[in-house]
């Protein structure tokens, strides 16, 4: 059994999707998976939303809102972003930290990927990160759809995910410490599946040292 499969949740009725039932555990893995440079990432991604100051941002499988965060930073104290996540524990966390001085008010909610409890066209930017390799891949494009569903005409989406070690002995580490979903990660069909959801794709990249994402608008 791998470090992923031991903070994983108890499965849920109306997802088949993997939760996270150990937050503090998912957190100190992320800190030493990103080598130090975990905040520095995350601040860039926030950056790559194309976000703007006072923005209703969406957060979708926010785990324990280290990306919300950065989102709140990102829009200021006229912004508003709601973080969504179908594992209760993780939310908790989130709602424990503190937002800074100048920030958005960040929200939390229970709430699956493939079926958002939310209002059609009632957000100016959606993103999410580390997300879509914990759905089966039959339903990623439901979430992406979604999500195209609840952002604003016009408005952004980012995607980021994990981007698996091109050799086989780096899969191989993956595969034994995050599982099999990360180590075989078909990051190569994300700009393709958000297409097919009715985005239009304006950039793809990564950021050092584990994450690919891409950008894409709805359609006016």
């Amino acid at each position: 059994m791998n470090l992923g499969h031991l903070m994983q949740g108890k499965p849920r009725a109306d997802t088949p999707g993997v939760t996270i039932a150990a937050p503090r555990s998912y957190e100190f893995f992320g800190d030493v998976c990103f080598l130090g440079r975990r905040n520095r990432a995350f601040v860039r991604l926030a950056e790559l939303s194309d976000a703007e100051a006072g923005d209703r941002v969406l957060d979708v499988g926010c785990g324990t809102g280290y990306l919300s965060r950065r989102m709140a930073d990102r829009v200021g104290p006229d912004g508003k972003v709601t973080g969504v996540d179908p594992s209760a524990p993780v939310l908790e966390y989130a709602r424990r930290k503190k937002p800074r001085p100048g920030s958005a008010p960040c929200t939390y909610r229970e709430g699956i990927a493939e079926s958002l409890d939310l209002a059609d066209a009632s957000f100016d930017t959606v993103v999410t990160s580390l997300m879509l390799h914990h759905l089966p891949e039959d339903l990623r494009p439901a979430a992406l759809r979604e999500m195209h569903r609840v952002v604003r005409p016009g408005g952004r989406l980012l995607v980021v995910e994990f981007r698996p070690p091109k050799s086989r002995i780096g899969r191989h580490l993956v595969h034994g410490g995050a599982g099999h979903a990360m180590a075989h990660n078909r990051v190569d069909l994300l700009d393709g599946l958000i297409a097919d959801a009715g985005f239009e794709v304006s950039g793809q990249g990564e950021v050092r040292p584990w994450l690919t994402y891409v950008r894409a608008t709805r359609r006016r």
